[in-house]
């Protein structure tokens, strides 16, 4: 995270920023509030560090000109300030500051308290990007709400299982299972970009109409790029970009949307693509019926190695009893939107195909199911 130090005091303000980038913040330093400004419009901090007293524009003033601007983003404001009286306080937080720190500052409780500021700010907005994503795909898919539920629990309980691995604890830590819960439900956002005519359509994909339907992964992602451009700091935005990219690659390298094979294929994806198949074969839908647990079970596991990554497969193995609560806890859910859309489910036969034949092929679907499932 960007953090902006401002302090006309040139000792001050090295000491803070020295405090900051020891801790791996990048740090931008300016001498007022004017010079702050000129910094922060242009650029993309949302975490200030701010001398209350200062010339030509002090601490109080900037954080009121900062409240009152058009920046498109909040910025978290932490006052650095020897003033101890409690009218003090009670005008600073009129102003708009978030928190105070009081000089001489400990570098300890400095640290601390930015770091509470960066967690605010991920926290405020990780929900509100997700919340407004999430909407926007409920606008286009029947099954969302159930699917979206199922399979990011689903995604909790690998990486959970998957936490307590030493081949993954470098990089699977309590916040990543938290991110993968909350950004899993993005991986089909792409969908939005795909027509109605190929999206709803009741019968067989053509070839062509497949390419496109694949296409909703490199479209999702350029969605959530987008908005990581605009937010670098969003950490969800990065994992939700890459799931969106990555969840129909297969580990063997036969998947779309770039042929990734192995650890190529970042963790989030592999791990989203076990949870999003089960969901799949295991719902029931217009073209099929749902398939029981064991089925689902032994065609993931045949899958191992394959389409997916072995110690995902082994995670979903040793974890399937979590499995079966979740789909049974969700499942009232999945009827009741089942009874209110009624005859509309027909209109979204071939929606989830892909999912279901990426585990099987057409012919060997088709066999098993006695019945046209199409090539995708």
């Amino acid at each position: 995270m960007d953090v902006l130090v401002v302090d006309d005091d040139t000792i001050s303000r090295k000491m803070i920023a020295h405090t900051l980038t020891t801790a791996g913040y990048a740090v931008t330093t300016a001498c007022d509030g004017r010079e702050a400004l000129s910094v922060l419009i242009p650029q993309r901090h949302q975490l200030v560090v701010s001398d209350w007293a200062m010339p030509a524009m002090n601490g109080l003033e900037l954080c009121r000109a900062v409240r009152s601007s058009d920046l498109r983003r909040y910025i978290y404001f932490i006052m650095l300030t020897g003033h101890h009286r409690p009218q003090d306080t009670i005008e600073g937080l009129s102003a708009g500051a978030d928190d105070f720190i009081t000089k001489p500052f400990n570098p300890a409780e400095l640290i601390m308290r930015v770091n509470a500021g960066r967690r605010v700010i991920g926290l405020e907005t990780r929900g509100m990007t997700i919340f407004a994503l999430a909407k926007l795909a409920a606008s286009r898919d029947l099954e969302t709400g159930g699917h979206l539920e199922r399979v990011r629990s689903y995604c909790r309980v690998l990486a959970q299982h998957l936490h307590g691995q030493v081949k993954h604890r470098p990089m699977l830590n309590d916040e990543y299972v938290q991110l993968i819960y909350e950004t899993s439900p993005l991986h089909d956002i792409g969908k939005v970009a795909i027509p109605d005519s190929i999206l709803l359509k009741p019968g067989n994909l053509t070839d062509g109409e497949f390419e496109i339907m694949k296409s909703h992964t490199v479209r999702g992602a350029e969605t959530l790029q987008a908005s990581l451009d605009e937010f670098p700091n969003a950490r969800f935005l990065r994992m939700a970009s890459e799931i969106a990219l990555t969840h129909h690659e297969k580990y063997d390298g036969s998947g779309y949307p770039s042929g990734l094979a192995g650890d190529e294929i970042p963790l989030s994806g592999r791990i989203v693509a076990v949870a999003d198949v089960y969901d799949a074969l295991t719902s029931s839908r217009v073209y099929k019926e749902a398939f029981s647990h064991e089925r689902a079970k032994g065609m993931i596991a045949e899958g191992a190695a394959k389409h997916f990554d072995s110690s995902v497969v082994a995670a979903f193995l040793a974890e399937e009893s979590q499995f079966q609560k979740i789909h049974v806890r969700y499942s009232d859910r999945e009827l009741e939107r089942t009874a209110a859309t009624g005859d509309q489910e027909t209109q979204i036969v071939g929606q989830r195909r892909d999912d279901l034949l990426s585990v099987e092929s057409a012919t060997a679907a088709a066999s098993r199911l006695g019945m046209r499932i199409g090539g995708t």
